[in-house]
């Protein structure tokens, strides 16, 4: 069966809220440590708990943000948040791992310092955008304690899950209400206050996922169509132990920026308004061709060797004054040279093994889990020579993993670090955690220290969730 979830204007009763659950405290040895840590921080018990889970892409990377469907399921882990809102118009912010400081703020004139990627700054991403979607002129105050098991730059979406989980505390403290599109719209929205210019992925999955099911995510309407994923494999996640904050650094931001200079490049070549045109994906929307299509013009329009600034300039009739103003990032202004060709090959070659992981999916044929194999594969191979986000760990990591039974494996996540995603047979599951903890981690002693929670097995969790004790009304 599948199930859509879209935003179309006055269908708020087929758009809910994320959903409301009582809990038993005495069965939840975690939520029970967070209200006593809680109580302990800040004198008084929490109101409500709020949790938004991390994610896994199985493939479909670095395609988001040029509007391309992509391909998630939530996993266990998560963001959890005991809160209790306060009539001190302050923002009181700590956390159950000592290494991240406490921070309090006022609810008034939100800043987001975009130099320093800070935990706290997350959730004031989440914090100003619901004040700022609703443009709220009295927040309330709130104390709030936080607890995450996400692997911090990991791949895994721990940052956004942080800025959902406190876009959905901010509403709930409020009074507020917002349906799960709409959350994640506008989280995707205010993670940008911290510089990184994300496409909407991270944020959809950890509210419209669905225990049992991954999801395509589609763009522009936002909306969610459940993908059943094949029996007789397991989806395993491996940690390369190598960390990538995609706001610390410009590889992010200058793969965003490649593309829309490819969008723009190819739109001025055929004729196209090249200057309202931003993604890739609406550049093929405007040129009304296939994917296949569009990979043939990218091979004649496009020169494999990269753009200098003076040659972009020169070719859309701008000066590198109006380039840096209009269509480079802020993080992105010093970069000499791009490369175009590359970025978009990978965008549409990605784009179209998206769509085909899914037809396989919804009508698998008896070599199912091979064909979705090898899809992965060609994403890694695609990311690693096309896209140029993976890294000398992430490659030997995927390579022990095909090694160790895998059909399927790749980077997930921004990459640069962080982690793999195999298809493993499960008949082979055994055999293959053994391997890969003999020949990734227990070959290095930074990661044989971390290899406790650095190699699991994966099924598709549930979305974004408040929580309520039982017995308090």
């Amino acid at each position: 069966m599948h199930t859509q979830c879209c935003a179309t204007p006055g269908r708020m009763a087929d758009q809910p809220p994320p959903p409301t659950v009582r809990v038993q405290m005495t069965e939840n040895t975690r939520l029970l440590k967070l209200k006593e840590m809680f109580s302990s921080n800040y004198g008084h018990e929490p109101a409500f708990y709020a949790r938004a889970p991390g994610r896994v892409n199985l493939i479909g990377e670095h395609i988001d943000y040029c509007g391309y469907a992509v391909l998630p399921m939530a996993i266990e882990q998560d963001i959890l948040a005991a809160v209790r809102p306060t009539n001190s118009k302050l923002v009181q912010l700590a956390n159950t791992n000592p290494s991240y400081l406490d921070f309090t703020t006022s609810v008034h004139g939100i800043q987001i310092d975009k130099t320093k990627p800070l935990w706290h700054n997350y959730f004031l991403c989440g914090l100003k955008g619901i004040q700022d979607n609703f443009n709220l002129s009295s927040p309330t105050g709130m104390d709030c304690l936080l607890d995450g098991t996400i692997p911090p730059s990991s791949g895994l979406s721990s940052s956004s899950a942080l800025v959902c989980c406190a876009g959905l505390v901010t509403l709930i403290a409020n009074g507020l209400t917002l349906s799960k599109v709409e959350l994640a719209e506008t989280c995707a929205r205010c993670e940008r206050y911290i510089g990184t210019e994300g496409g909407g992925m991270d944020q959809s999955i950890s509210f419209l996922a669905e225990e049992g099911t991954a999801k395509l995510i589609e763009f522009n309407p936002l909306r969610a169509t459940d993908v059943k994923l094949p029996t007789g494999a397991v989806f395993v996640i491996a940690n390369s132990c190598v960390e990538m904050n995609k706001a610390a650094t410009a590889h992010f931001n200058i793969r965003v920026v490649e593309c829309r200079l490819a969008t723009k490049i190819i739109a001025k070549s055929r004729g196209l308004a090249w200057k309202e045109l931003m993604k890739l994906g609406d550049l093929q929307k405007k040129l009304g061709v296939s994917l296949e299509d569009i990979l043939t013009i990218v091979e004649e329009l496009l020169h494999p060797e990269p753009y200098s600034c003076a040659e972009i300039c020169e070719f859309l009739g701008i000066s590198v004054e109006e380039l840096r103003t209009t269509i480079l990032s802020q993080n992105t202004q010093d970069v000499a040279t791009f490369k175009l060709y590359q970025r978009a090959k990978h965008v549409y070659s990605e784009a179209a093994r998206v769509l085909a992981f899914k037809a396989v999916c919804d009508d698998p044929p008896a070599n199912a889990v091979q064909l979705l194999g090898d899809l992965m594969n060609q994403s890694h191979s695609s990311c690693r020579d096309m896209y140029e986000c993976s890294c000398p760990d992430l490659d030997q990591l995927v390579d022990i993993c095909l090694k160790s039974g895998a059909l399927g494996s790749r980077l997930t996540g921004a990459g640069w670090g962080g982690c793999v995603v195999s298809m493993v047979p499960a008949e082979k599951l055994n055999y293959f955690l053994s391997n890969v903890q003999d020949s990734f981690y227990k070959t290095d002693d930074q990661r044989l220290a971390l290899k406790e929670k650095s190699i699991f097995a994966t099924i598709p969790g549930s979305g974004a969730v408040v929580l309520l004790e039982e017995d308090k009304k």
